[in-house]
């Protein structure tokens, strides 16, 4: 239908869209599409919008307003626009872009195909925003980006009224997968040599919530640990509120899910946390911190922390820089408040000077560097297993380094020698070496590797094969060699 016709799919915000992205690929490839190389002219080039970013509007107008020469140029060529800001804009964008062809929402991901055509024979934009999910994007099939580790979505949606947050207006009320489903896609990709996935939620420990099983996310966990050839489980992310014993234990317990927890603080200070309606307090935060400790000594634990929210005052923000020096973060994601239309919270008062903001995260940044490299110095000499990646070290050229994931999520920054390279070490391969050095961001690896082990995730990356899953219906996973692929932003950094 679509034979030749070449895509380019840019994605923005967070691992939920990289992976409805994957699943957006999967539908164009079955209808035809290729992906477009580094330097082809794309046909159709879709954006997979976020609206929790700052200016993420602007930065979306503003890369479709570039973008109009070369549609001028080119009638035939067709632009999407989905994800959350689609679902918040909605008719809005092809007001202010008429240039594009489809908008679609967070619920209806499976219609872009048929989208295109409708715009295509009619001539005309397509808009469809559907209010509830259509069809979980787990039916949908996926061309995976990666050969070795995997996104497994559990639920999409959220059930939580954080006053800052406009996800759950846009994605809608948590739906739970069942956990056979869930299983089944783990066990296709580990059969086409996937050694690591990450189980996806807005709020993964309240999975179980919609079929009334209120262990349901340590049953997973452990379920994941019995999967033969699943050497890593991840999950992201836990909600504080909701975060119970059970799942600390299944984390202790089950031998492949990964020394590593992200529990987003977003305030240390309890007021503040009341007015963004997070309904746990500072105390009961670092007290699972210290249970997950107790249980893992070397869990790495990582945050969000939200800097300016409005009414803050000094002795808020140091409530938060006592619980990050207590907490001892990993590291941490620190964002500056701003206001988002259509939350509680740009609507409150005491809206803080952008001055006062970027002083105090500021403060904030060095205080997180600080204890993450005193962290990290504490690690030196250690012997660690590395998931080798794929281009994640942006020096790793000019170093002559290649980078790892460590079991806790750590980076390292590795040299690829001695007498035990087999070789040559790849993306997807696993190596045992010894830290050298600890940055405030990252580990240094510069002695000789201890143990190389090749895998057939590395014999993948080396052939230039990634996993393609046909849905839930899964059967196993089948190969397609993937042309190279634009390069994607976090948030909308257009």
């Amino acid at each position: 239908m679509n034979g030749g016709k070449k895509y380019q799919i840019r994605t923005f915000g967070c691992q939920m869209n990289v992976h409805d992205s994957e699943r957006l690929a999967g539908q164009l490839e079955e209808a035809g599409y290729v992906p477009a190389g580094a330097s082809d002219a794309p046909d159709l080039v879709v954006f997979n919008t976020c609206a929790v970013r700052e200016n993420a509007d602007n930065k979306l107008y503003g890369t479709l307003g570039h973008l109009r020469p070369a549609k001028d140029a080119n009638p035939g060529m067709q632009i999407a626009v989905g994800g959350c800001l689609a679902q918040k804009d909605r008719g809005e964008i092809v007001k202010r872009a008429p240039w594009v062809d489809v908008v679609f929402g967070t619920h209806n991901i499976g219609s872009l195909p048929v989208l295109l055509e409708r715009a295509r024979h009619n001539a005309e934009a397509e808009v469809e925003i559907l209010e509830s999910l259509e069809t979980f994007p787990s039916t949908l099939p996926a061309r995976r980006e990666s050969a070795y580790s995997g996104w497994v979505s559990i639920s999409v949606g959220c059930n939580n009224t954080c006053t800052f947050c406009i996800v759950p207006s846009l994605r809608g009320k948590e739906r739970d997968r069942r956990p056979g489903e869930i299983l089944a896609e783990v066990e296709a990709l580990v059969a086409e040599g996937v050694l690591e996935v990450t189980l996806l939620g807005q709020n993964v420990n309240s999975y179980g919530v919609e079929f009334g099983e209120r262990d349901a996310f340590s049953k997973l966990l452990r379920a994941c640990g019995a999967i033969d050839g699943l050497e890593r489980v991840r999950f992201t992310s836990p909600h504080p509120a909701a975060f119970t014993d059970d799942v600390i234990d299944a984390m202790a317990e089950t031998p492949n899910v990964c020394p590593q927890l992200h529990m987003p603080l977003q305030s240390g200070s309890d007021r503040v946390l009341r007015e963004m309606r997070r309904s746990y307090r500072s105390t009961r935060f670092l007290s699972i911190l210290d249970k997950v400790r107790a249980r893992i000594p070397d869990a790495a634990i990582t945050t969000d922390i939200i800097v300016g929210f409005p009414g803050e005052t000094e002795e808020d923000f140091q409530a938060t820089l006592d619980v990050v020096r207590e907490a001892r973060f990993s590291s941490a994601f620190t964002f500056q408040y701003s206001k988002r239309p259509g939350t509680p919270a740009a609507e409150l008062p005491d809206q803080l000077p952008k001055q006062v903001v970027q002083e105090r995260y500021d403060r904030l940044v060095e205080l997180v560097n600080e204890i993450a490299w005193d962290e990290n110095r504490k690690l030196v000499g250690r012997k660690v297993e590395l998931l080798v990646a794929e281009g994640e070290g942006r020096k790793d050229a000019e170093t002559r380094r290649m980078s790892g994931r460590a079991r806790d999520g750590r980076l390292v920054h590795f040299t690829p020698t001695g007498p035990a390279v087999d070789g040559s070490v790849r993306p997807g391969d696993v190596v045992e070496t010894v830290v050298t050095y600890g940055a405030p961001h990252h580990l240094v690896a510069d002695g000789d590797l201890l143990t190389h082990r090749r895998t057939r995730a590395g014999d993948n990356v080396e052939a230039g094969r990634r996993p393609k899953t046909d849905g839930v219906s899964l059967g196993l996973p089948s190969f397609g060699r993937p042309a190279p692929q634009p390069v994607t932003t976090g948030g909308c950094g257009l």
